[in-house]
């Protein structure tokens, strides 16, 4: 009923920068908590930021300063922007997106989405 689509990943050098983007689509009421995980080959996925729709943000200790959160509610799309990334930022980001939608009996729902994850490569 609704599809998370991110785009923006690929591969960068130590100290570069990268723009991730999230676009929601379906028959979209609202949207909740928007945020940004990530899972490095090994790991646990984990939070890297998330952002309320009163755009309160929270970022995770080891991209403070350096990774921005930030939405387009009109879009339904959610941005984050990477700067001075290192290699332990290589990972798999996905993002994550609480939306109230109207499902095919016209019935509103409020569910948790995920997208289908994009590759980050930082090289050293």
């Amino acid at each position: 009923q609704v599809q998370l689509v991110e785009s923006g990943g690929g591969l960068v050098q130590a100290g570069g920068s990268l723009r991730l983007s999230c676009a929601a689509s379906g028959r979209i009421l609202g949207i909740d908590d928007m945020g940004w995980y990530r899972q490095a080959p090994g790991k646990q996925r984990e939070l890297v930021a998330v952002i309320t729709n009163s755009d309160t943000t929270n970022y995770a200790d080891s991209v403070k300063g350096r990774f921005t959160i930030s939405r387009d509610n009109a879009k339904n799309t959610v941005y984050l922007q990477m700067n001075s990334l290192k290699p332990e930022d290589t990972a798999v980001y996905y993002c994550n997106a609480k939306v109230t939608y109207l499902d095919g009996s016209y019935l509103s729902r409020n569910e948790n989405y995920w997208g289908q994850g994009t590759q980050v490569t930082v090289s050293s």
